[in-house]
């Protein structure tokens, strides 16, 4: 008898031997490889436990296998290798069942409609479709009469034409290339998806010696279906020079057939082409209006290398005679006949005919050496409906990976009316894919939000004609282009900053330098390239700005940071407390006002670490070489007391008091905590509409308050101090020089109406009887001393005389 282990089963099922085939098994279950008749009576003597997953648990094999209703031996897999032998060759197995094969089936009609509205959300890209479709035509005729030159005999102009009957709402288009035959209307138009374009692509690379680029547009073989948009029935006319025939194509919206017959009516006949017919439903027939044609085109399908016509309303103006009334024809023709002149007028003869709508070339499929800067000038003048010419222009093509044209330009002012740093969703940037337009509409898929004001064109080779905004955004073609336009965009920027004319970048700065202030915050990436670009003011330079590479060439051998100051304007900037001691070292400061944060807005300098410390209570590093310990420590201990004492009486509006190395002129400064905010920060924390005002008292106790040992102010404080602490003069004059170094250090008053109060009350204490006559001081002093005297006379207690009081 042969015992194999769990182990050993594992192993010849995993390899595969035929003689073993067990469908479930118990844990510890042995396998004995014996006759059927042992097994049975095995079976039956002994109980062996099984699992099963289809009953929950340890079960009996007889009562479950009873149960489940299946064959012992099946469920078991218990098989002899003889018998199963024997039985091979005594019954061959029957034939497996045929296998049927099936298409699948679908509803023409819905299948339509959903393709239809999948891939076009705006209606009125109908007739970029059918134009597309046009060149393709005329693009493969030209093709192919190169080597056939027969083919284009019939018709030697390729061009496109657009009738509008806007009264029936009909819209014909005709095209003269290369048409159809009776073949070929049933494979291009009568099967959905296929793309007659396409197959020619293959035909040309199949064909080594048809080499060079082509023009050719459609892709997917659903652009026609898009007339179904507007139209309920459409006509096609097709005559292909290959054939004696013109057959004319018709198909209705919802309907699963179409129809096909040869034209018979000598006045349809055309020489060669295709001839288009969309009859509008009701709620589209404002699309046959002529003008609107003609705007569509301009805007869809302008820079397509075929002419393009459309049937418009024309005049001219010309001179007519005038017949008078008889009353007053007697007077008028004495007087011509004076003159010997008739009476005439000038009217508008009007009268219809084509008009070519696409005469703007594409300059950006040109060399760039071969193009002027006026013809660049007059592109982005057309193109953006401008009347200024740009700051700047950059054409370039980007061949490898993924390959497109570009033409970007900085525009010379700001637009009107709008912030477009908040708003980055505008119509600057044209998306072209093989000079057919798509979209200008775009939310920071080809330029980030600050570099929202650059303008131009973008052709692209390799995205699909049927782009949607999911494509964009999920696109890594797009992703790609994107990064090589943003760079294109920093070194057309850095090309005006170059430039010998300063003015052209002060121009520049003064528009779109909050954009670039902006992208130091939003885009960590191009910190390297934006750095350059940054102006700021500085306390040595207040009429001109500077860049951070002139800030850094002209920064001492001690300095080791780059210092700034941030306010509302640039002169509360210069004269604030905390530059004394910095403009008497002649140390230069950049000088902030932007709305952005300061800090984030420098941290995009690679050149040396940024220090606000100015505005800090420590001030060691801005002034170093210049500490004096001895009069420090000779500070600290005529001072330190009465600094104690200052605390005190301001409480929680500060978080100490100290004596202040950095002030010269003034006697006291507020600056802001190692870890709290600034006078200009709490400025813009205050300006936002959801702003945290529970962060804004937690940072006001962050404040130090500065004073300077060596102003006379403050000696006379330290004075009052030591004299009488308690003096309510001193309290006033404290609480007064808060207030005053609270507005001198930028930072806003709690309340300006009592500010005001102790100013005015400091002044009358100050100016009492300077001007006045002697009479008024005499009285004045006489009414005070009166005062005092009622203040100062003596309560008398009552007395009891006689038991009465």
């Amino acid at each position: 008898m042969l015992r194999l282990s769990k182990r050993s089963v594992s192993s010849l099922l995993r390899s595969g031997d035929r003689s073993f085939r067990v469908a479930a098994a118990a844990a510890g279950t042995s396998i004995h490889r014996s006759s059927p008749s042992t097994t049975d009576s095995k079976r039956g003597d002994v109980e062996s436990r099984w699992y099963s997953s289809l009953t929950n648990g340890k079960c009996r094999r007889s009562e479950s296998l009873a149960h489940l209703n299946m064959k012992t031996n099946w469920f078991m897999g218990y098989r002899n290798e003889s018998s199963a032998a024997a039985s091979d060759s005594s019954s061959q197995a029957p034939p497996p069942p045929p296998v049927e094969k099936y298409k699948y089936q679908a509803e023409v009609s819905r299948l339509m409609d959903l393709i239809v509205n999948s891939l076009y959300s705006n209606k009125e890209v109908f007739l970029r479709e059918l134009i597309s479709n046009a060149s393709d035509a005329l693009d493969k005729l030209r093709y192919l009469s190169v080597t056939d030159p027969e083919l284009s005999k019939d018709a030697a102009d390729l061009d496109i034409r657009i009738y509008a009957d806007k009264e029936n709402g009909v819209i014909t288009l005709t095209d003269s290339g290369i048409g159809m035959t009776r073949q070929e209307l049933v494979d291009c138009l009568g099967t959905i998806a296929q793309s007659g374009t396409a197959k020619f692509l293959t035909a040309l690379k199949d064909n080594k010696d048809a080499g060079g680029d082509n023009n050719l547009i459609g892709q997917f073989g659903v652009g026609f279906y898009s007339a179904f948009l507007v139209a309920d029935r459409v006509t096609v006319s097709t005559k292909s020079p290959k054939s004696d025939k013109q057959y004319v194509w018709e198909g209705e919206e919802g309907s699963s057939s179409y129809t096909i017959k040869e034209e018979t009516d000598p006045e349809l006949i055309i020489p060669r082409g295709t001839r288009i017919t969309l009859h509008l439903k009701p709620d589209y027939k404002g699309f046959a209006d002529p003008e609107r044609v003609q705007k569509l085109v301009k805007n869809y399908s302008q820079f397509v290398s075929f002419p393009i016509y459309t049937w418009q309303e024309k005049g001219y103006t010309k001179e007519v005679e005038v017949d008078d009334d008889p009353a007053e024809s007697k007077q008028d023709n004495q007087d011509d006949q004076a003159e010997g002149k008739k009476k005439t007028k000038k009217v508008v003869e009007r009268y219809w005919d084509w008009e070519l709508t696409n005469e703007t070339q594409p300059i950006w499929l040109r060399n760039s050496k071969e193009v002027t800067t006026e013809e660049y000038n007059e592109f982005y003048r057309k193109t953006f409906n401008e009347y200024l010419d740009p700051l700047a222009s950059s054409h370039f093509t980007t061949e490898g990976e993924v390959e497109f044209r570009s033409i970007l330009y900085v525009p010379p002012v700001s637009p009107m009316g709008k912030d477009d740093v908040v708003n980055q969703k505008t119509k600057n940037i044209r998306l072209y894919v093989k000079r057919v337009f798509i979209s200008d509409d775009f939310d920071g898929e080809l330029f980030p939000r600050y570099l929202s004001f650059i303008k131009g064109v973008v052709d692209s080779h390799d995205l699909p004609l049927n782009v949607s905004r999911e494509i964009l955004q999920e696109s890594r073609i797009v992703r790609i282009m994107k990064k090589r336009l943003v760079k294109k965009a920093f070194d057309m920027i850095l090309g005006i900053s170059l430039s010998e004319n300063r003015e052209d970048y002060e121009k520049f700065w003064d528009n779109f330098g909050k954009h670039l202030k902006l992208g130091c915050i939003e885009d960590r990436e191009n910190h390297k390239r934006l750095a350059p670009l940054l102006r700021f003011f500085s306390s040595q330079s207040e009429n001109d700005m500077i860049s951070l590479d002139e800030y850094v060439e002209n920064m001492k051998a001690e300095q080791k940071a780059i210092y700034y100051v941030a306010s509302d304007s640039i002169t509360s900037a210069k004269n604030a407390p905390f530059l004394e001691k910095l403009l008497e070292k002649e140390l230069e400061v950049t000088l902030l006002t932007s709305l952005l944060r300061p800090r984030q807005v420098l941290h995009a300098i690679p050149l040396l670490p940024l220090n606000r410390i100015i505005t800090l209570p420590d001030c060691d590093l801005v002034l170093t070489g210049d500490k004096n310990e001895e009069k420090e420590a000779a500070a600290k201990k005529e001072f330190g007391q009465t600094c104690d004492w200052i605390k005190k009486r301001l409480g929680d509006k500060v978080a100490s008091v100290q004596i202040s190395s950095r002030l010269s002129s003034s006697p006291c400064v507020l600056v802001s905590g190692k870890f709290g905010w600034s006078a200009n920060m709490e400025r813009l924390m205050k300006a936002q509409s959801a702003g945290d005002t529970t962060s804004l008292e937690f940072m006001k106790g962050r404040r130090v308050f500065e004073i300077n040992p060596d102003h006379s102010i403050i000696k006379n404080i330290n004075a009052a101090y030591k004299s009488n602490p308690n003096d309510e003069d001193a309290m006033k004059a404290i609480d007064l020089m808060y207030d005053a170094a609270l507005v001198s250090s930028g930072f806003t008053p709690e309340n300006p109406a009592e500010l005001g109060g102790k100013i005015y009350e400091m002044m009358d204490t100050a100016l009492s009887g300077k001007w006045s006559s002697p009479e008024v001081q005499q009285q004045q002093s006489m009414t005070q001393s009166h005062n005092a005297e009622l203040l100062e006379a003596e309560v008398v207690e009552p007395v009891e005389v006689d038991g009465k009081k």
